[in-house]
């Protein structure tokens, strides 16, 4: 499927050199592998993560996001939405071989990719190393080619910005392209739900609703003072994407600094029971991030926002680098024993990981992982 208004192709002319910014996303790609791999899985609800009890959903394929099942949700939850729901365990070196031979089709148009995580990258394709003028075409060529070497889908965003084409590759899942032109970058955003906007979690949803921010058109109305003074140093950014306008650079070979994971609950929680069974799938999500990349970290941070909107953290740093899921989970809870009993009703958990070896695979600075 390709959406490209009026043939534009991607890059309007412009007295100053524009950049070409693709965003590629791979389709449900744990569960693509899977699919692709094992015949007898396509075609079916299928959820790559644990069945277990507190088990967590890493990926789902679209036959099961038919029925609400979702990444990143509690794996009960899932087989209660859908009944038929097949899980199969996750095959992180497999995905992460997968990542490696997508990486190298990106490299044969550019050297600059901001990998994100094993599924999805930012290219810049400003200087196209096969000398193809139109980023669309760019994007057309990258996807067909993994679908002929790894069969699998992806989805592609084109834009003169990263926040830009972000959204484009949301704009046209599965397997389809869409390009937003400078023309059409603020009229594009103003129309948007705050809520869909790439860096814009649930809990600041609800905040910018409280204040009567609903849409891009909402959040361009508002001054800069007014964001910054509401939402700190996100608020110049948020000011500036408003507007259809982000600078920031396309970066090859960052260095990872964190993994994280973070959830906001309906309700506050008050023991430390609940407290204990809401850390897990964070713990699970994390660790599967970690496994993923082959990345380990040092030093575990637990995140504490209480009810009245107090933030703390305790983290606690090894000499060696957390080895397993279960050692990460032990310390996490470790450090919120020690918080317990708890001063104030709990309205959101975090746990991170950091202080990563140098040589890991480049990867964002920091994966939030808002749950």
């Amino acid at each position: 499927m390709i959406d490209d208004p009026d043939n534009i192709g991607g890059v309007a002319p412009s007295p100053q050199r524009q950049r070409k910014i693709i965003h590629v996303d791979m389709d449900a790609f744990y569960a693509s592998v899977e699919q692709r791999d094992n015949p007898d899985l396509r075609g079916k609800p299928i959820a790559v993560g644990g069945s277990r009890e507190r088990g967590v959903v890493a990926a789902a394929s679209y036959e099961a996001r038919k029925f609400g099942v979702r990444s990143a949700m509690p794996s009960v939850t899932a087989r209660r939405q859908c009944p038929d729901l097949i899980f199969v365990a996750p095959r992180f070196e497999v995905y992460r071989q997968v990542s490696l031979q997508i990486r190298g089709i990106f490299a044969e148009h550019t050297d600059v990719i901001e990998p994100l995580s094993l599924d999805e990258a930012y290219l810049d394709v400003t200087e196209d190393l096969q000398n193809i003028p139109l980023a669309r075409d760019i994007a057309l060529q990258i996807r067909a080619t993994i679908k002929a070497e790894t069969g699998l889908n992806a989805s592609a965003g084109i834009s003169y910005n990263k926040f830009l084409a972000k959204l484009a590759s949301d704009h046209r899942k599965p397997n389809g392209q869409y390009v937003i032109t400078p023309e059409m970058g603020p009229a594009f955003v103003e129309t948007l739900p705050v809520g869909k906007f790439h860096g814009i979690g649930p809990a600041t949803t609800a905040r910018m609703n409280s204040f009567g921010i609903f849409t891009g058109l909402d959040l361009r109305n508002q001054s800069f003072d007014f964001l910054q003074a509401n939402f700190g140093k996100a608020g110049a950014f948020y000011y500036s994407i408003s507007r259809g306008i982000d600078e920031r650079q396309v970066r090859a070979n960052r260095v990872r600094k964190s993994v994280g994971a973070e959830t906001t609950f309906s309700q506050d929680l008050r023991t430390y029971d609940a407290m204990h069974e809401m850390l897990q799938p964070l713990i699970d999500k994390v660790w599967q991030h970690c496994a993923s990349g082959g990345a380990r970290g040092r030093t575990v941070t637990l995140k504490v926002k209480y009810a009245d909107f107090e933030l703390i953290s305790r983290s606690r740093s090894n000499s060696d680098a957390i080895a397993s899921r279960d050692e990460l989970e032990k310390q996490t809870i470790d450090l919120l024993k020690k918080l317990m009993p708890s001063p104030k009703p709990v309205r959101l958990l975090g746990v991170s990981v950091s202080g990563f070896a140098d040589d890991t695979e480049g990867s964002a600075s920091q994966m939030a992982l808002a749950l």
